[in-house]
């Protein structure tokens, strides 16, 4: 008894879409002589950026608390303190992608503060993913059939499915291009910020069984 015919191939799906949220950093820092000084100062900033983030409401899908720290700054000799300087980072995530540059500047605005991003991402649970891996599913199969009816056979059966590890891979997550213009009577400029598309790529490895290969070739001319 042969063993049954298998055609072995590759399904292969990439996806060029729109970001659905983009991520940011912002930083405050504060210094001083005094270490109670220097944290009531910390602490309000923190709370003024914590104030204005909360401000834009349901534009914000997540305010989080990052690095937090505070140390005492030392003479060149010895262990004697001349300052006491700290930071906080919070890391903001936006959905509303038209108030994302207006929210960055005004934030930027602030006394001692840093921001740096965005950085735009797919949501983990994007439907994007699922539609990727669909179709690497289906490119395997029109793969496998294709293949088969070439050698005169058919597709009877899958045999074995695998992701390759090359499933749902987004692109890197890189800063926006953007460009600042002042308004009219001075304060914040507005900042246009160009989300960047984002790449999903899936990948399969699928194994078929086909019937018997026609390998006699088509049939001669006997004239």
């Amino acid at each position: 008894m042969t063993d049954q015919p298998t055609v072995v191939v590759r399904g292969d799906a990439v996806r060029e879409v729109s970001p659905e949220i983009a991520r940011f950093a912002v930083t405050v820092s504060a210094r001083d002589k005094s270490r109670p000084a220097a944290l009531a100062r910390l602490a309000e900033r923190s709370d003024a950026v914590r104030a204005l983030i909360d401000g834009y409401g349901d534009a914000i899908d997540r305010r989080e608390t990052g690095q937090l720290w505070i140390r005492p700054e030392l003479k060149r000799s010895g262990e004697r303190v001349s300052a006491y300087a700290g930071s906080a980072t919070t890391t903001v995530t936006v959905t509303d992608f038209g108030v994302l540059g207006e929210l960055m500047l005004r934030l930027a605005d602030q006394d001692q503060t840093t921001v740096a991003g965005p950085w735009w991402e797919l949501r983990p649970g994007s439907p994007v993913h699922r539609e990727a891996r669909r179709a690497a599913v289906a490119e395997a199969i029109a793969r496998a059939r294709e293949y088969a009816d070439a050698l005169g056979a058919e597709v009877t059966a899958l045999l074995q499915l695998s992701d390759s590890g090359a499933a749902d891979r987004p692109m890197m997550m890189t800063r926006a291009a953007f460009g600042m213009t002042a308004k009219a009577g001075g304060g914040v400029p507005e900042l246009e910020l160009d989300p960047q598309l984002q790449t999903v790529q899936a990948t399969v490895e699928a194994r078929f069984a086909i019937t018997a290969p026609r390998l006699d070739g088509p049939p001669t001319d006997p004239s």
